[in-house]
């Protein structure tokens, strides 16, 4: 492989054009398992194809992200993990780029998870869940010596982009909390009840 393994996976911009590439890839897995779950449970097309969507989401908008937070650094191995605990400080100095990659590394998981599981739809729930991954993430880092900053800012923006991501896609919440079951039971995936204001 030109430029070797670690120019692939051992860098961002490898990281990054590899997750590019994928995109059809991810696309047809997509296809194949509304396909397979079409014809072995008969669940009506809408739901199928939403759940599907939603399970390659999570893990194509989000394994990148996490891999490239674990990339080490140039002494990874020779010094201490480093933590810093204290909110903002690291914030403050932190240039745009850091800032918005920090807010995308669960965006997907926040966005796609509610739509995907109803015992999700609540931001609340999905702001524990990316605070409790975020954290696993950071803890992760300070153990195996990566020469990053272990930060608390870094899990607050990694919670505030999966709760950003999980408002942007909350009028759909209400439908994807309709079982598979139910959904069967329809042909179409139901609207969702207006209240009259």
């Amino acid at each position: 492989m030109r430029g070797g393994w670690h120019h692939w996976f051992g860098t961002f911009t490898g990281v990054a054009v590899l997750t590019a590439a994928m995109l059809p890839v991810a696309a047809l897995v997509v296809c194949a398992l509304a396909a397979a779950r079409r014809s072995a449970t008969g669940t009506a097309p809408a739901w199928v194809w939403r759940s599907a969507l939603a399970e390659v989401g999570i893990v194509y908008g989000t394994v990148p992200w996490v891999w490239m937070t674990m990339l080490p650094g140039s002494r990874a191995g020779e010094v201490p993990g480093r933590v810093s605990l204290v909110p903002l400080v690291d914030l403050l100095a932190m240039d745009r780029g850091q800032v918005v990659g920090n807010l995308l590394v669960f965006a997907a998981l926040g966005f796609f998870a509610p739509l995907r599981f109803a015992a999700l739809a609540s931001v609340g729930r999905v702001l524990a869940l990316a605070v409790g991954c975020s954290a696993l993430v950071e803890t992760a880092q300070y153990v195996l010596q990566l020469d990053r900053v272990s930060s608390v800012d870094d899990v607050l923006l990694n919670a505030a982009g999966a709760g950003l991501a999980a408002l942007a896609s909350r009028r759909w919440w209400r439908t994807a909390a309709v079982t598979g079951s139910s959904a069967a039971m329809s042909p179409e995936w139901p609207t969702p009840i207006r209240r009259n204001r």
